[in-house]
């Protein structure tokens, strides 16, 4: 069965997508704890990421450390938060956004997708892009 990640990979869904390559892809969360959450999610269909092999692993932390620099840059936020929870959706995937302090991990402060200022939601995306170099539909500007 196809999870709601898969489905926004294959262009069923809409994502605002800010990464894509043909290991993994990163796009904004609908209901993020910050403007610039992002969901970094293998094109494998994987539910835990202790199931993932090596290789796949190691590459999802890559992007997600440079998503998270990105972040850092485009937000001024001291640091870029790493979090892998995966209870919500059975399809691995890594939560970045920006965080100053330890208050901002709490996944209850997250703005409900109908609260989300579409706006902010816009200005995040581009500027994530900007500095990754990717354009709307996440691969690498030529």
């Amino acid at each position: 069965m196809e999870t709601i990640f898969t489905k926004i990979i294959n262009g069923e869904i809409p994502g605002t997508f800010v990464w894509r390559d043909e290991t993994c892809v990163a796009f904004l969360d609908i209901a993020p704890v910050a403007y610039g959450h992002t969901l970094i999610v293998p094109v494998a269909q994987v539910d835990k990421w202790t199931d993932l092999d090596p290789a796949t692993w190691a590459h999802l932390n890559q992007v997600a450390q440079t998503i998270g620099q990105a972040i850092i840059e485009v937000f001024g936020s001291q640091r870029a938060a790493h979090i892998i929870a995966g209870f919500d959706v059975p399809h691995t995937h890594i939560h970045c956004f920006p965080a100053n302090s330890m208050a901002d991990y709490n996944f209850a402060n997250a703005i409900a997708p109908d609260r989300v200022d579409e706006e902010k939601m816009r200005r995040a995306a581009a500027g994530l892009r900007r500095v990754l170099g990717t354009g709307e539909d996440g691969y690498p500007l030529a």
